[in-house]
């Protein structure tokens, strides 16, 4: 199996997480959503990792896959006043990361994260494990406690 920084970091930190390839379509408009009837799940607890620019700092939110981010929400559960999508290529240097296989987990330059509140109160939940192809299986609060995120209002 695939090792990633953020399966490493996980490791390291002594969190267990399960492993889900799937078939990556590089076509596919949404990228988790497309992983998500790939494994069967729910695209509630499928989450995507979106990264962000808030007053030009960047963070990192993971919602649902099948929901959209609210630039005003993201804005306020980082303390700014405006908020906005990282272009493709920045956010693929900042990570360390390609685009479809970003994870949360072992991100090259940590970076300020919060997780979808709703999302926290589910016994399992499904993030990117840091390539196209391969989800992991966690528990939301080894997830918060993993990457020292904060549960928060992120949804459009």
């Amino acid at each position: 199996m695939t090792s990633t920084p953020g399966l490493r970091a996980l490791a390291q930190q002594g969190i267990e997480v399960s492993l889900h390839p799937y078939d990556y379509d590089p076509g596919a408009d949404a990228v988790g959503l497309a992983a998500a009837r790939a494994l069967g799940l729910d695209p509630a607890l499928t989450l995507k990792t979106l990264m962000v620019e808030v007053d030009g700092k960047p963070a990192c939110c993971v919602i649902p896959s099948d929901q959209l981010l609210s630039m005003k929400r993201v804005a306020a559960a980082f303390g700014g006043k405006s908020a906005a999508m990282m272009l493709p290529a920045k956010a693929e240097r900042l990570t360390g990361y390609r685009v479809g296989g970003i994870s949360p987990f072992g991100q090259k330059r940590p970076v300020p994260t919060a997780i979808e509140a709703t999302s926290c109160t589910a016994e399992k939940v499904w993030i990117n494990a840091g390539a196209r192809g391969l989800l992991l299986g966690i528990v939301p609060q080894q997830a918060l406690l993993a990457l020292t995120a904060r549960p928060a209002d992120l949804m459009a």
